[in-house]
């Protein structure tokens, strides 16, 4: 069998890796938006393979570096658009299989597509309103580029939800198996066996590895022994510095933000899975420890519809957080607690006079409503912004973590005299430990490769040097669009 790196290689976003065995039966794993790079994925003249040689493909104006038609099946690890954003461009040109995953994946997928397809109308509709020619030129451009609502029914409509270890059988010799990842809700290690010419053969991809004790999710499972591994690496050259628990992180900062100075707290935070963690931690400190009541708005749409997934999941949640809903009969809800949910009141929030916590997405401070929050409160001494996980270079996030004295939103200068705060209690991704303790997980004997993915080059490079010094010398940093064969 061949396995191709078509994305998330040497760069943390856009996961895209295709898996092709005898009788031309062809695998896709994920189908992520590269969001670090700008436009469509457009296709060269071939995949360089690992001798430096160029494995052809059939070259079209397109998302993809292959024919869509030409793959049989598609696993999604989770629903993060870095993994599943491509999937309705993938049935727009031409794909007409199913795709794997389990009943939260599909469920959370679906809220974060619809969501990206709304936005896409929305670009569309803007540009279209224009009188000029040139405008009206990009306008088109996008039509081909962006998928719509349509392109997001007929990708859900071939979604197939399967359940967390149990064997699948999808063609002759071939079976996967999804095991629990932590990191979201639904998340997976997909494990697939593969017997071809009567010689069996492993491969698990690891997805993004979670964290042990993370709230409201189960710990990453067991992966059995395999061939290959195609391991994340977000966190391979550092620890995460924070070692409280997220209730005594963040009790911490509200209480030094709200209660010992009445201020108000502003926490962007991703609406699918940080949201749900900060939600509910905040309400265990009110049942258990008796916190004063701070009124606490989440200001996301999104935040809001991917609650109500967790909530039809509970079952699926790690045992204290099934414990705590049995104890309270919710997980989310509490005294003072309040989803905005139009516009009109996400703005009504800048008059609430007294001190509160305004959790709002997106976590790196660039787009949505966050943004309206932050320009409203970032010139307040009073006010102190709370960045909970990994800011990109140049989002606001990313400016005000780096000590930028003001910053322009929406065209207009304002001077940052907010306090400026970072834990890192709440990063869904486990550091360079966890990702040991999941290769430790394989034999340096018997395992043959790994694949470092899903992570920026110097971070890969520092986990290389460790996994090498464990005893796991066939470690690969696979360059995009390269391929081996297994």
């Amino acid at each position: 069998m061949k396995l191709s790196f078509l994305g998330a290689a040497r760069q943390v976003t856009g996961s895209m890796y295709l898996l092709e065995l005898e009788d031309d039966y062809r695998i896709l794993i994920d189908c992520g938006s590269d969001l670090e790079r700008s436009g469509p994925v457009q296709a060269g003249p071939g995949l360089a393979g690992s001798n430096g040689q160029a494995i052809p493909t059939t070259p079209h104006a397109g998302f993809f570096p292959f024919e869509a038609s030409s793959i049989n099946l598609v696993l999604l690890t989770h629903a993060h658009v870095d993994h599943s954003g491509n999937l309705p461009n993938l049935f727009r040109e031409g794909y007409e299989g199913q795709i794997l995953c389990t009943e939260p994946t599909f469920a959370l997928t679906n809220v974060l597509l619809k969501d990206a397809a709304s936005l896409n109308q929305k670009r569309i509709n803007e540009l279209n309103a224009s009188k000029k020619q040139r405008v009206k030129d990009r306008q088109a451009q996008m039509q081909k580029d962006l998928f719509l609502d349509k392109q997001v029914r007929e990708t859900m409509e071939n979604v197939v939800p399967i359940a967390f270890n149990r064997k699948f059988r999808v063609a002759d010799g071939v079976d996967v198996t999804f095991i629990p990842a932590g990191h979201l809700l639904g998340a997976a290690h997909i494990v697939i066996n593969v017997t071809e010419n009567g010689e069996r053969k492993s491969i698990c991809f690891s997805g993004d590895i979670g964290r042990k004790n993370y709230p409201l999710l189960v710990d990453p499972g067991t992966v059995p022994p395999v061939d290959y591994l195609v391991c994340e690496s977000t966190y391979g050259n550092r620890l995460h510095e924070n070692r409280l628990s997220p209730e005594e992180a963040l009790a911490d900062v509200i209480q030094r933000t709200c209660i010992d100075i009445p201020g108000r707290l502003i926490i962007p935070s991703f609406s699918v899975g940080r949201t749900q963690a900060l939600l509910y931690t905040l309400n265990k400190l009110y049942t258990e420890r008796d916190f004063p009541p701070i009124k606490v708005f989440s200001d996301s749409p999104m935040g809001f519809e991917s609650t109500k997934i967790y909530l039809q999941h509970v079952k699926m949640l790690n045992g204290e957080a099934r414990e705590f809903y049995k104890e309270n009969e919710t997980l989310f809800d509490f005294q003072n607690f309040q989803f905005l949910e139009s516009s009109k009141a996400s703005k009504a929030v800048s008059n609430y006079g007294e001190p509160c916590i305004i959790i709002s997405s997106s976590g790196m401070v660039q787009g949505g409503r966050v943004e309206y929050h932050v320009a409203e409160n970032i010139s307040n001494p009073y006010s102190t912004i709370l960045i909970i996980g990994y800011c990109a270079e140049g989002t606001l996030g990313w400016r005000l973590l780096n000590g930028q004295q003001t910053l322009t939103i929406k065209g207009k200068e304002h001077q940052v005299l907010a306090s400026i705060e970072k834990i890192d209690v709440f990063s869904g991704h486990g550091d360079r430990n966890d990702l040991m303790e999941f290769v430790g997980m394989q034999s340096p004997e018997t395992l043959r490769n790994i694949f470092l993915v899903h992570g920026e080059y110097e971070s890969m490079e520092s986990f290389k040097a460790t996994l090498a010094e464990a005893g796991y010398p066939q470690v690969i940093i696979p360059k995009k669009g390269e391929s081996f064969e297994l």
